[in-house]
Parts: structure tokens; sequence; C-alpha cells
């Protein structure tokens, strides 16, 4: 008995369907006092896209400079100088470098009076996959940093964003 290849095409399909499930991240937010103040999920998409969710609370009013680290560490004794520095790839800081930005770098992000932050961002310059280009989950993992100024989107090699204030490890 033959079965006739459309057949067989039909029934594998919805197996790749369910093989190609979306890859998820979370990073919980700690202060430098340890406190938590929120999280920052990723999401993988049907379109190659990774989804940033981020909200937290408590903190400082104003614009902040936020970026994906190259290590998954925040030790808050150190003031998060162990997350190491941006996720650079082989590219220079900022979209106002010729040979940028970082796959770490992200738009500055704007905290209201009452100390709260929700934004979502997408970027296809990091992975949530292991063998994909610029992978978050890679051996030293990654963490997500809110620093204390605005990134001026050209400084090298950080954007003279400031101080870091808040950290978390993307798991």
């Amino acid at each position: 008995m033959r079965i006739p290849a459309a057949v067989i095409l039909a029934a594998l399909l919805p197996v790749s369907i369910a093989g190609a499930q979306e890859q998820q991240a979370a990073a919980t937010v700690v202060d430098t006092d340890e406190n938590d103040v929120g999280t920052v999920t990723f999401n993988s998409t049907a379109s190659g896209m990774v989804h940033i969710m981020v909200e937290m609370t408590d903190l400082p009013s104003g614009p902040h400079g936020f970026h994906i680290h190259e290590t998954g560490e925040c030790d808050a004794a150190d003031a998060f100088e162990s997350a190491g520095g941006h996720y650079a790839g082989d590219r220079e800081h900022g979209v106002h470098s010729e040979d940028g930005p970082h796959p770490g770098d992200l738009p500055n992000v704007h905290v209201g009076e009452d100390g709260v932050l929700r934004v979502e961002f997408f970027t296809d310059r990091v992975s949530l996959e292991e063998g994909g280009d610029n992978p978050l989950m890679d051996e030293d993992g990654s963490a997500v940093v809110l620093h204390a100024e605005a990134d001026d989107y050209s400084s090298q090699p950080s954007g003279e964003a400031g101080d870091r204030i808040a950290c978390g490890v993307i798991e």
C-alpha cells in the first residue's frame, strides 16, 4: 500500500508547528537595596523578533538608560558591576554610531512621577534560542540594567547613562 506524499506531509504538519514553540525568559529586577522593583519578560515571536515587556515600580522619575548586559549576575554589593558591560556583540554603542547599536542597546525609558515604569520593546538583535544570533541564555547568561541617567545614544562604551540603579538576571 502506497501512501501519497501529501498525506504524509499533512500528518507531519501539526508536529512541525508544535515543535516551533515560543521561547520565554524573565528577570526579577532588584534595586541597590535588594528590594524587588519589578519584572522584565522576553518572548520570542513567530516573526523572529523578541518582545520585551517591562513592569517596574518604586523608581526615581525621569528618563533612564535601559540595557541588556553581558553577564547574568546582579550583585548589589558591587553596584551591579557584576553584570559586566552592555551586550555588545561586534558593534559599537548607540544608534548614533555608524557601527552601532549594540545588541543590548534599548531606547531610554521614562518613569512617571508615581515611580512606575511600563514599556514594551521589540528587537531582532538578540535571541532566546540556543545557537541563535546573540543568545541571551549563553554560558554566562545576561542581565537587564536600569541606569540613573538617560543614555545619550552615542558616547562609548555605554552612553553616559550613569550609575546602575536596578538589575535583573534573565532566566
